[in-house]
């Protein structure tokens, strides 16, 4: 009999993630039947959307959500051969029996790792595909506003904006990461949330202001990029994650006028809307890597029984690009 372990939710979030909100567990694996396969963990994922899903749908007892890339040990599905990879929504636990639901092969990654398929080659990467591209629809010579820009999805809408030539200004919270986005991404302007008056800088960096944003965290930051908005501006909101720990909901301007007097259009979306187109953003997304033109990094923290430490690190910013836990 097969024992792996498992993070389960110990109780419900108050504020930010504390450790004992989580417990680590042992548990039996049953036999695999005919169909299923049985999977050992390779790289865990943490993502700033699981602390805004955890609160909603959290269920003291339940493993903690999140994706996995996982190796096949033993299998009775002829598509799930022993030794090949899957990508799999299995949560934060080491082994799964699976049948071929909630999940994918890890595809021909021409020598990349497996572990992209939790960053650049997967959900983050095509959030960033499909939500800038989609919702934005960028032209050339735009400006485009990033926050949350170091993060796995924000440093990757930035070089696709370079890619379709737009100026990009990225907004973070290190001049180390600042620095990473402007010599290495190629990004035009950084602005340092933490040390500097947003609102000013982006005068600055955006003189003519800002036609694209996507938006990461929400809150008074994103308040002042909107303010700076153009006629007709497009606006992506991808997450909140200035506000996901609050226990009571933040103010924030109210900029309704600005809406109507310039004809913003702001959309928020859930990368799920284009499921049935996937692999598009995923071989687009292969083929910018192999080109030079997107860039990617990974935080990696090594152990299992370090997925809260990666996750709350995560949640601090700590990371600079996709943070990822290796087992």
């Amino acid at each position: 009999m097969v024992k792996g372990k498992r993070f389960v939710l110990n109780k419900v979030f108050e504020g930010f993630p504390k450790e004992d909100d989580f417990k680590m567990e042992e548990y039996e694996l049953p036999s695999i039947k005919y169909g299923e396969f049985l999977t050992e963990a390779v790289y865990l994922s943490v993502d700033p959307y699981m602390r805004a899903y955890i609160s909603e749908m959290s269920v003291v007892g339940k493993t903690m959500m999140g994706t996995q890339v996982a190796k096949i040990l033993e299998s009775k599905n002829a598509k799930y051969p022993p030794g090949k990879y899957v990508v799999g929504t299995f949560g934060w636990q080491t082994h799964t029996v699976s049948n071929d639901e909630r999940l994918r092969l890890v595809p021909d990654l021409e020598g990349l790792p497996p572990s992209l398929c939790l960053g650049v080659l997967g959900m983050p990467g095509n959030t960033a595909y499909f939500g800038f591209l989609e919702i934005c629809q960028p032209k050339p010579g735009e400006t485009v506003v990033v926050s949350g820009a170091a993060g796995a999805v924000g440093s990757h809408v930035g070089q696709i904006a370079k890619i379709k030539g737009c100026t990009v200004i990225g907004i973070a919270g290190s001049d180390e990461k600042g620095k990473w986005l402007t010599e290495e991404l190629g990004f035009d302007h950084f602005i340092n949330y933490k040390t500097a008056n947003v609102a000013e800088e982006l005068k600055n960096a955006a003189p003519k202001g800002v036609d694209c944003y996507f938006d990461n965290v929400g809150g008074v930051l994103s308040s002042a990029v909107i303010q700076q908005m153009n006629l007709y501006g497009r606006i992506s909101v991808c997450g909140s994650i200035s506000s996901y720990n609050d226990t009571e909901t933040p103010l924030a301007p109210m900029l309704q006028r600005g809406f109507t007097n310039k004809q913003l259009k702001m959309e928020g979306f859930n990368v799920s809307r284009w499921h049935d187109r996937w692999m598009e953003g995923i071989n687009q997304n292969l083929e910018w890597i192999k080109q030079g033109k997107i860039k990617y990094h990974e935080t990696i923290t090594e152990g299992f029984e370090n997925m809260f430490k990666a996750f709350t690190g995560m949640l601090k910013g700590e990371n600079t690009g996709k943070a990822i836990v290796k087992v």
